[in-house]
C-alpha cells in the first residue's frame, strides 16, 4: 500500500497492532494487515495500553505480596518482555551494537542484521533493564495507572519516526510495513498523549517525544535512515525518558 493511500483509522488497526507489538493471540487477517501496512500504526498506543493493563494486573499480585519495589519493577520488565517477545529489547541490543560498533553506515546496519549479541548490547541491555525497574518500581508504589500512559506514549513515538526519517535499507521489517502518513502519525501521538494525561502521566509525552527525536537524529547521522532495530530501541529509550519525566514532574 503506497503512501498515498488513505490513512483513515480502522478497528481492525487495534488488532493488527496488538499482533504486530506483541505475541498476544489475536485474531488477525494477515493478508489484509500487510496491504494496510503503515497505516495501522496510529493504534500502536492501543497495543501499549494492553500490555500496560496485563502488566498492572501482575504488578498487582508482587504488591499484594508485599514485594520491594525493585523486585515489582523487575517483574514489570519481565512481564512487558514476554508478552512482546522482548522484540523492542531485541532492537535496543542490535541498535546500540551497530551505531557503535561499526565505522560506517554499511559496517552498522551489517552488524544490526547480525543475530549476535555484542559488549554495546550487553551493556546496554542491563542498564535499560536496571533503570526501567528501579524507575517503575518507585512511580507504581505511588500509583500503578501512569504505567499506561508510559507503555502506550513509549509506542506512539515510534510512529513520527517512521513518518520523518526513510529507511536506511530497503528490507527488514521497518521497510516491509512501511511509512506513515503525517496524519497518521498525528493520530498516533494524540491517541498516546491522550493515554498518558487520563493515566496521570502527562510528563511521558514530553519525554518519549524528546527520546524519539534524539534516538532518530542519531539514526539519521549514522546510518541513514531508520530501520526495524532503531523503531524497537526508539520505544525503549523512550519508555526510560518517560518514566523518568513522569517521576520527576509528578
Amino acid at each position: 500500500m503506497s503512501d498515498s493511500d488513505t490513512w483513515h483509522p480502522q478497528w481492525a488497526d487495534v488488532p493488527a497492532s496488538i499482533g504486530l507489538l506483541s505475541r498476544l493471540p489475536v485474531r488477525i487477517d494477515a493478508a489484509w494487515a500487510e496491504a494496510r501496512g503503515a497505516n495501522q500504526s496510529w493504534a500502536y498506543a492501543l497495543a501499549g495500553v494492553i500490555v500496560g493493563a496485563i502488566t498492572i494486573l501482575v504488578a498487582s499480585l508482587g504488591m499484594a505480596l508485599h514485594l520491594p519495589e525493585l523486585a515489582i519493577g523487575f517483574i514489570i520488565i519481565a512481564t512487558t518482555a514476554h508478552i512482546t517477545g522482548a522484540i523492542h529489547y531485541d532492537g535496543l541490543a542490535d541498535s546500540l551494537d551497530g551505531l557503535w560498533g561499526g565505522w560506517t553506515a554499511a559496517q552498522r546496519l551489517e552488524i544490526m542484521k547480525d543475530s549476535h549479541i555484542g559488549v554495546y548490547g550487553v551493556i546496554g541491555l542491563v542498564c535499560f533493564a536496571g533503570l526501567q525497574a528501579t524507575l517503575y518500581g518507585h512511580m507504581v508504589a505511588q500509583s500503578l495507572w501512569p504505567v499506561l500512559g508510559v507503555m502506550a506514549m513509549s509506542r506512539a513515538a515510534m510512529v513520527p519516526v517512521m513518518t520523518w526519517i526513510s529507511n536506511a535499507k530497503t528490507s527488514g521489517l521497518s521497510a516491509q510495513v512501511g511509512r506513515p502518513s503525517v496524519p497518521t502519525a498525528v493520530l498516533a501521538l494524540t491517541v498516546g498523549a491522550s493515554v498518558a494525561v487520563l493515566s496521570g502521566a502527562w510528563p511521558a509525552v514530553f519525554g518519549a517525544v524528546i527520546a524519539a527525536l534524539t534516538v532518530g537524529a542519531i539514526a539519521k547521522h549514522k546510518i541513514g535512515g531508520q530501520t526495524g532495530d532503531i523503531l524497537g530501541a526508539t520505544q525503549q529509550v523512550a519508555e526510560v525518558c518517560a518514566l523518568v519525566f513522569v517521576i520527576s514532574l509528578t
